[in-house]
């Protein structure tokens, strides 16, 4: 593909479960990775956050950023004729990721579908791991960020928080121990509070944590 990867595609990737070929959090699923694309185009600066009534933060698209991928620029282009509530967006934009997020993993080889029959008689298709290596490879960024206590990089603080805030991370025990301390580090991150990082990564943090948090209120918890 002639694109890198967004981060919804990252964290749909990781979703995906290679043992059980399911996808974890389906039934919310459209709210994380709407919190995926709108946190790529807010670390991207194609869009920030104003002010509203009663307090209220509205994301707004910064006229002269246009992103070059097609699946950030719909969102973006939502975001265009007005400023909108972080929640209003996730939930305008997020129906419809899932399909041709799908089909862009499966495109780029991450992962592949697989056609099985059922009591001999029913075709159906499953997702199975495609053996890029790639999901591997993010899940060692993220645990390296949550149980090794590694400063990360924004891309990764955000997929870390993602996953938290939406209340799929237990599932990804043992890989990434469900202990305290990465409960502790997982809020930390869904808090912005990535590390001392550059002074140019303040906006970014706020920005996405003000996502990750409008995931958690439209996210039911179970944890």
């Amino acid at each position: 593909m002639n694109h890198a990867p967004t981060l919804a595609e990252d964290l749909l990737l990781l979703l995906f479960s290679p043992e059980s070929g399911t996808i974890a959090g389906e039934n919310t699923l459209f709210y994380t990775l709407a919190g995926g694309v709108l946190a790529d185009l807010a670390l991207g600066e194609h869009v920030r956050t104003v002010p509203g009534r009663l307090g209220a933060t509205l994301v707004q698209a910064v006229d002269t950023r246009p992103p070059a991928d097609d699946l950030l620029r719909s969102a973006w282009d939502y975001v265009v004729p007005k400023p909108r509530g972080v929640q209003t967006v996730l939930a305008a934009i997020g129906p419809p990721l899932r399909g041709p997020l799908l089909d862009r993993l499966v495109e780029r080889g991450d992962l592949r579908r697989e056609t099985h029959r059922t009591l001999g008689l029913f075709d159906r298709t499953v997702l199975a791991d495609g053996g890029t290596g790639r999901r591997d490879q993010l899940l060692d960024d993220v645990r390296q960020v949550l149980v090794d206590g590694a400063e990360p990089a924004p891309r990764v603080a955000a997929l870390a928080a993602l996953l938290s805030g939406s209340g799929t991370l237990p599932q990804f025990d043992p890989e990434i121990p469900w202990t305290s301390p990465v409960i502790t580090r997982a809020k930390e991150l869904e808090l912005g509070n990535w590390g001392a990082g550059a002074a140019s990564e303040a906006v970014q943090r706020t920005i996405t944590a003000t996502i990750v948090n409008s995931v958690i209120v439209a996210v039911p918890q179970s944890n």
